[in-house]
């Protein structure tokens, strides 16, 4: 029994979603947010299609840095970056107890003028709460994810001289990493693919980053590179060959320090 509000898989569909949650004045035990269509619906339960609104989200997200942190935003974008089937209800229900701790939790939160400036992130303390703790798993996992890709992502030189490096991440992290790689290749055009969601980064030299779909992306480009580049390849390819030492070989402890699931996108195991 009770509400489930289907949002869209994005942060601003989950945040309008928890707006219209609070609109409703339903009980919050009885009401869920979904994000994207259910493989399976629950029995007597009634569903609601809700649509992103960017100024409704906009309300949300000012409400969760304002009342409950930075620290506790952070978690809850890295852990909307997931794939778990159950994440908006547990981000949903998380700015719920938040409210209840640090404010009034109820309608007016979403307002330009709430009278309630608590800049704390305590609530993501509350690993009591098995939705915080849901919420906080999810957040490390983001985390950890993250942290991966920064170390194993490769670039690679195409002929037009655009830096282009292709990435499988578990999580939607691209709008997370894009900073890192701009701050450290501010004069380059580079491109960032995400090939399990069609999704790229572009930064142009010079100029601020994006992101764009590939509804239109042209494969074969990325597999022009130019002639450097493949001299370079080549040259690290083979001094990761040749460096390591044959007895001291342990597929185990390669595996555990860099799993199989990365090496189709790095250069030196692409031979």
């Amino acid at each position: 029994m009770g509400t489930v509000l289907l949002c869209q898989d994005s942060l601003e569909g989950v945040f309008t979603g928890i707006y219209k949650a609070y609109e409703r004045k339903e009980n919050h035990k009885e009401c869920k947010v979904k994000a994207g269509q259910p493989d399976n619906y629950e029995l007597f339960a009634s569903y609601v299609e809700i649509q992103p609104e960017e100024e409704l989200a906009r309300k949300v997200s000012r409400t969760i840095c304002r009342d409950l942190g930075m620290e506790a935003y952070m978690a809850i974008c890295h852990a909307l970056a997931t794939e778990e089937e159950d994440k908006a209800d547990a981000v949903y229900h998380t700015v719920v107890e938040g409210l209840k701790q640090y404010g009034k939790g109820n309608q007016k939160h979403f307002t330009e003028k709430s009278p309630f400036r608590q800049a704390t992130g305590g609530i993501m303390g509350n690993l009591t709460n098995p939705y915080v703790r849901k919420v906080f798993e999810l957040s490390r996992s983001t985390e950890f994810e993250i942290m991966r890709i920064k170390q194993f992502l490769r670039f690679q030189e195409l002929e037009n001289g655009i830096l282009y490096a292709r990435i499988g991440p578990k999580c939607n992290i691209l709008s997370f990493i894009a900073p890192h790689f701009v701050n450290r290749l501010p004069l380059e055009n580079f491109v960032i693919h995400d090939d399990k969601r069609q999704l790229f980064v572009v930064h142009p030299a010079k100029q601020e980053w994006f992101v764009v779909t590939g509804a239109h992306f042209n494969e074969e480009i990325t597999k022009r590179f130019s002639t450097k580049e493949q001299q370079y390849e080549e040259l690290f390819t083979h001094f990761c060959h040749t460096i390591a030492i044959k007895e001291r070989k342990n597929l185990n402890l390669q595996r555990q320090m860099l799993p199989i699931r990365f090496r189709e996108y790095m250069v030196e195991f692409s031979g």
